[in-house]
């Protein structure tokens, strides 16, 4: 029996893990209490009633109990489960890496209503909206950073104040943006973009959040965008991702031109 109330709440599932015999323990994004591990017991059985709740990217409503330092599954019901995600794997997957990348932002018992809502934007703008992924990608990377409070600087060159510098390169280490001949020796990582991809570093950064992804990039000045947030990611994070290595598996071509 449950030793506290019930309390009900809304998340999206992040990861899921197998454990025992049919049970999943489940890592779920919650608005109010942040990072959220339940145990939802016999979830891998068909005949559970919160089955489909239980996988990796689901929106669903539940109803917990906690017991000792677990939280328990009692009841489920879905809210979105993004079908169209399911007919193309390169959405899926760069879905699974949205995941990944935002559970390692996020804390636990620590609310994130505006990380929920990013997460919850970036799947609906690839299930619903057909965004396409190499778009999707560094907006949803970029303006998750500046949420979980590594937002870089990039208004103007941090060395010589130049609003609009001629071949502006995004320091990824020390999150600012400068002109390819200030701060040479300071600098660390560094990854060049053009008018262009700067203009859009900016929309992303600075611009409306509900128009997080309109807008468009000739193929180079976003293949420069794109590689300058994967690793603007990977140096704040000091991480890499295996969904991210599965989805640039899937796209070998565009992986060798970076």
């Amino acid at each position: 029996m449950p030793s506290t109330p019930y309390i009900v709440i809304r998340g999206v599932v992040l990861r899921e893990t197998e454990t025992k015999e049919s049970d999943k323990i489940l890592t779920l994004l919650t608005a109010e209490r942040g990072k959220l591990s339940i145990i939802a017991r016999g979830a891998r059985r068909k005949s559970c009633k919160y089955a489909a709740c239980a996988q990796s990217l689901a929106y669903s409503e539940w109803t917990l109990y906690q017991k000792g330092d677990w939280y328990y599954a009692n009841e489920g019901s879905t809210l979105e489960l993004w079908n169209g995600l399911r007919t193309d794997l390169d959405a899926l997957s760069l879905a699974f890496y949205f995941a990944e990348l935002t559970e390692a932002v996020t804390t636990e018992e620590t609310p994130a209503s505006e990380l929920l809502r990013h997460l919850l934007n970036g799947l609906y703008a690839l299930s619903t909206l057909h965004k396409p992924p190499t778009l999707a990608k560094p907006a949803f990377e970029l303006k998750l950073l500046c949420l979980a409070g590594y937002e870089p600087l990039a208004d103007s060159c941090a060395y010589c104040g130049c609003p609009a510098p001629e071949q502006p390169l995004l320091d990824v280490v020390h999150g600012v943006l400068r002109c390819r001949n200030c701060g040479v020796k300071e600098s660390a990582l560094s990854m060049p973009l053009c008018r262009d991809s700067l203009a859009a570093l900016r929309h992303i950064i600075y611009g409306d959040p509900k128009r997080l992804y309109a807008f468009r990039l000739g193929e180079e000045p976003l293949r420069r965008l794109s590689a300058a947030a994967e690793a603007f990611a990977a140096a704040q994070l000091e991480r890499g991702f295996k969904t991210l290595d599965f989805y640039k598996s899937l796209r070998p071509a565009e992986t060798m031109s970076k």
